[in-house]
């Protein structure tokens, strides 16, 4: 396994604060490295520091001669002038990379529905960011480095990336390494086999861990729990050392320089605190039994240019939503993807009553009250001359939680802004920091349902984390559009789809269906057809479209066949939940003896055949659901 390159004791300051400290680290062929820490930590730092694009202020890095580097930054700076064609293979004619399947293969993942020949002035910021990420992909270095590739892709591009990735760099034998920063937790687990973590506590060291990002969190663990048990220990000594000090005849003012020089010891070796984030669970609005309705809506926007697919109306306008009629009931949680472009913010958009529909209707119970936490949170520009605490404080000035009463600062402190942060105005916090400010600022409004729309845009891993146990706990109904398959997977029930053909569809078998109908419309040479979903309190049904042609248009089911169905649904439900709850005193079972080899194996045994009976009921689920609609 040859070398490629090496950082050798690098370090840097910026202004008072250290980002890096005598960090040595290496890659070698074969190496797929994910980079994660919090926000502001010196992540992207660390890579230009090893592509050569910035210098350490001590230390070296060093590469191998011969071997070609490329990266990706976050803000990419093109030529207006150039052609997609020109970013991309620059002057190489047409013959010489066409006839190379694996480029064909980046073009078919990145660059399917954009003209290769179109001025690179038209395209968007995502566009342009495909771009660039396919033109590094084209050039195949040696030591690839990815600063968040998978911004502005969608969850069949972000999956297509963490393929041809792995099959580049993971393959037995592959020559290579890889370096990507990203908050994407399923792209680290699919892609890396090693993580390294940069602390940004102060310290300036970055520890590295085997595995991807579930490796990581299980090691973090680990280490946590060891620097606890040190730190109760170093506590208990200093408890002691302060007690004995303290003891002895008031007239008494000499103590052993020893037992001094312990006490003064301990003290000084207080290890820096971590950043402490909490989400906090704010009071929630009673919901009533009406939410929200979408009946019979349509929705068409107007053409940008004729290249792209779907449907048009008798004006030439895309079709976005096409008599689609989607109900929303009180404790629903629902997880929306799609293509680009394809209407999901916009959905959002009718939901939350900021756009009405061309024709249908949008019915609103007497009791809903919703918040929208937008792409860009441009509804932080009002207050952008504000304070952190100043917005949050306008919204209200206290708020009880848990029986306490906490104020502005307290609740911005909570949710891990430093007291120096906390009391920045709002122009000048990070992308990360405005989101999380925006997201806490909607919580105090106490609202029952809340629409989140790429909620983990700019967000670190942790406050990822933070957000979804809060959201785990969330009360109301719940509506988030994300290309993140983590998050969706963790806090919503059900997956629905737009797939560009003005059709909302229903996905019992979340993203993993949603990726397997963008396969078979691919080699279709179209887009899926939407099948109707059934009706009822989180219902939706569409228009017919054009037959799904990837398989057979499976006969409707009888009214008969669908109350069976359902019956069948309810009965599978009512099954896992016992299923769970006897898992749960299994484990108890299990942590309370752990030295009953006999009884803990019994009781593994027992798991193992909850764990195959779960297999085969969520198998009968999808069945069912399939017919129920």
């Amino acid at each position: 396994m040859a070398h490629l390159l090496g950082a050798d004791g690098i370090a840097l300051t910026i202004g008072t604060r250290t980002l890096l400290a005598d960090v040595s680290l290496g890659l070698d062929d074969g190496d797929r490295i994910g980079v994660v820490g919090p926000n502001g930590a010196g992540k992207s730092t660390l890579l230009r520091l090893l592509a050569g694009t910035q210098a350490p202020d001590a230390g070296r890095v060093t590469r191998v001669g011969g071997s070609r580097l490329g990266m990706l930054v976050q803000r990419d700076v093109d030529d207006d002038a150039a052609t997609i064609r020109d970013l991309v293979h620059g002057d190489d004619a047409t013959h010489t990379w066409a006839s190379d399947a694996r480029i064909r293969n980046v073009h078919a993942g990145l660059l399917a529905d954009l003209d290769l020949d179109q001025p690179a002035s038209t395209l968007s910021g995502g566009q342009r960011r495909r771009v660039a990420l396919a033109a590094l992909l084209v050039e195949d270095p040696d030591v690839l480095l990815l600063d968040e590739p998978t911004n502005h892709l969608d969850v069949e591009g972000v999956a297509w990336l963490a393929e041809h990735l792995q099959a580049r760099y993971g393959r037995p034998g592959a020559t290579g390494a890889l370096v990507v920063v990203t908050h994407d937790r399923w792209f680290l687990d699919a892609v890396c086999s090693r993580t390294w973590e940069v602390r940004g506590d102060g310290t300036g060291a970055v520890d590295g861990y085997d595995g991807g990002y579930a490796a990581y969190i299980l090691a973090r663990a680990e280490r946590d729990r060891q620097a606890a048990q040190a730190a109760e220990k170093r506590n208990n000594l200093l408890r002691k050392e302060l007690a004995w000090l303290k003891r002895g005849a008031p007239a008494r003012t000499s103590k052993p320089k020893f037992r001094l020089d312990a006490a003064a010891a301990l003290i000084d070796d207080e290890p820096p605190p971590r950043d402490s984030l909490e989400l906090t669970q704010m009071a929630t609005r009673r919901l009533g039994k009406d939410v929200l309705d979408l009946e019979d809506v349509t929705v068409a926007v107007p053409a940008r240019d004729g290249h792209e697919a779907g449907p048009r109306d008798a004006a030439g306008r895309r079709v976005l939503l096409d008599d689609v009629t989607w109900r929303l009931g009180p404790g629903d949680r629902f997880g929306v993807v799609g293509v680009n472009g394809a209407g999901k913010t916009t959905l959002l958009s009718l939901l939350a009553g900021s756009r009405e529909p061309d024709s249908g209707r949008v019915r609103r119970g007497k009791t809903v009250h919703v918040a929208e936490l937008s792409q860009d949170v441009g509804e932080l520009d009002e207050v952008a001359h504000l304070t952190a605490v100043q917005v949050v404080d306008s919204e209200k000035r206290t708020v009880v939680v848990d029986g306490k009463e906490l104020t502005a600062g307290q609740l911005t402190e909570r949710l891990g802004f430093t007291r120096e942060r906390a009391h920045t105005i709002v122009r000048d916090l990070s992308g990360g920091e405005r989101r999380r400010l925006q997201l806490l600022r909607l919580l105090v409004s106490e609202p029952n349902v809340l629409l989140l729309d790429e909620p983990t845009n700019d967000l670190d891993t942790d406050t990822l984390a933070a957000v979804e146990d809060l959201l785990d706990g969330w009360p109301g109904t719940l509506i988030v559009v994300s290309h993140d398959r983590y998050l969706l997977e963790r806090v919503c029930d059900r997956q629905w789809a737009l797939l560009g053909d003005g059709a909302l569809r229903d996905l019992p078998g979340g993203v993993e269906q949603y990726l397997a109908l963008r396969r078979g419309a691919r080699s279709a040479g179209g887009a899926p057809a939407a099948a109707p979903a059934g009706r009822g309190d989180a219902g939706a049904t569409s228009s017919p479209a054009a037959p799904d042609t990837t398989q057979a248009a499976a006969p409707a089911a009888s009214p008969a066949e669908t109350r069976a169905a359902r019956k069948e649904i309810a009965r599978v439900e009512r099954r896992l939940a016992r299923i769970a709850d006897e898992e749960q005193d299994l484990h108890a079972k299990m942590a309370a003896d752990p030295t009953d080899y006999a009884g803990v194996a019994a009781l593994d045994a027992r798991l193992r055949e909850l764990a195959a009976e779960k297999e085969e009921l969520e198998m009968a689920w999808l069945e069912a659901a399939e017919v129920a609609g």
